[in-house]
């Protein structure tokens, strides 16, 4: 029960982010907040960053895993935040959070063209459903609503590449990708905002908004990989998915804004899409080549055989190790262990689980 609490509070700080950026851009330009969003998580991670280096000794960016890091934060720290806040200005924080859940649509679409990851029927359906839902959402708001749509759209495609790139990372842990995208992201973002917008901002809120980067990014990960050690990153997943819908909740009680019947046909749709998406796993025989990387992980799931002595096969541990090729069948998803080809999918590589 602590992890999936632990999930959930993840997601509603996560969720949190739209509504508490409505308000704070009425002081702040689209760059500069998003500045201070990433500067805000890079200072929440400095710590748990800082521990995991010290504990494993360096980090280990090759060149491929610095390209797959510069990519991370120039889709995901730099452009992302400015479209998700440009869109902002023109709808509401309610239905910004609910647009939020493209960003799963985004990331499995992105992994089916650029890694021929499988997409069962269920996925399928998810994806069309998902994209309806965020059209019917933003035709509520007109032009702008629709122009808001888009943006925010074109924000989820960048935070999809992000995921994947990420989920490709073998050098770093979450945490610090998060730093680094955090504070170099924050800082170019932050400097190109102070050079383009007029500040007025008064030191509280500057403070306001590096505490919600701090708290709906920074510790909202840091809570999401504690939820993960403890329930596994497929269910830690599942609750963490619950976030547009938190952030559109606190948005309609918080804020006062209207809820109509348009937004919650739309939440329904969406609910019902990002369940499908979810459900999309496939089992077959597989074979996991040699590879090094560092990621928490622990002994007992079929992947991690290398021993530690006096360490339990479940606990969770971070450090740099090795696989041995391993070929074996299990119902997965694509992630960090999952990234081998696909042929075209029968009844032994499709399902839901």
């Amino acid at each position: 029960m602590q992890g999936i609490g632990l999930a959930l509070a993840a997601a509603a700080l996560f969720g949190a982010a739209a509504p508490a950026c409505k308000l704070l851009l009425g002081s702040f330009g689209a760059f500069t907040l998003a500045g201070l969003l990433y500067l805000g998580a890079a200072l929440a991670t400095s710590v748990p960053w800082w521990r995991e280096l010290r504990r494993d000794g360096r980090s280990r960016l090759d060149p491929r895993n610095r390209r797959l890091l510069v990519g991370a934060i120039a889709a995901g720290g730099l452009v992302a935040p400015v479209l998700m806040l440009l869109g902002l200005r023109l709808a509401l924080a309610g239905e910004v959070a609910l647009l939020l859940n493209l960003e799963l649509v985004a990331t499995a679409l992105l992994g089916v063209a650029l890694f021929r990851e499988p997409l069962s029927r269920a996925g399928w359906l998810g994806v069309a459903g998902a994209l309806a839902a965020g059209a019917l959402v933003g035709a509520g708001g007109g032009w702008p609503g629709w122009l808001a749509a888009a943006l925010v759209a074109a924000a989820c495609a960048c935070w999809g590449l992000d995921n994947q790139l990420t989920a490709l990372q073998s050098g770093l842990t979450p945490a610090g990708v998060t730093f680094w995208k955090g504070l170099c992201a924050g800082g170019v973002n932050l400097g190109i905002g102070l050079s383009l917008e007029p500040f007025a901002a008064r030191p509280g809120e500057i403070a306001a908004a590096l505490g919600v980067g701090a708290l709906c990014y920074g510790a909202s990960l840091t809570l999401y990989i504690a939820a993960a050690q403890q329930l596994g990153a497929t269910r830690a997943h599942i609750g963490f998915a619950s976030a547009p819908f938190l952030g559109a909740a606190l948005a309609f009680a918080w804020l006062g804004e209207p809820l109509t019947p348009t937004h919650a046909v739309g939440a329904a749709l969406l609910a019902a899409s990002v369940a499908l998406l979810l459900a999309s796993w496939h089992g077959h025989e597989h074979v996991h080549g040699a590879q090094e990387h560092v990621h928490a992980h622990r002994h007992d799931d079929g992947h991690h055989l290398h021993a530690h002595p006096g360490l339990a096969p479940h606990a969770r541990h971070t450090h740099w190790h090795r696989h041995e090729p391993l070929a074996h069948a299990h119902p997965h998803w694509p992630d960090l262990h999952h990234r081998h080809a696909h042929g075209t999918e029968g009844e032994g590589s499709e399902g839901t689980h």
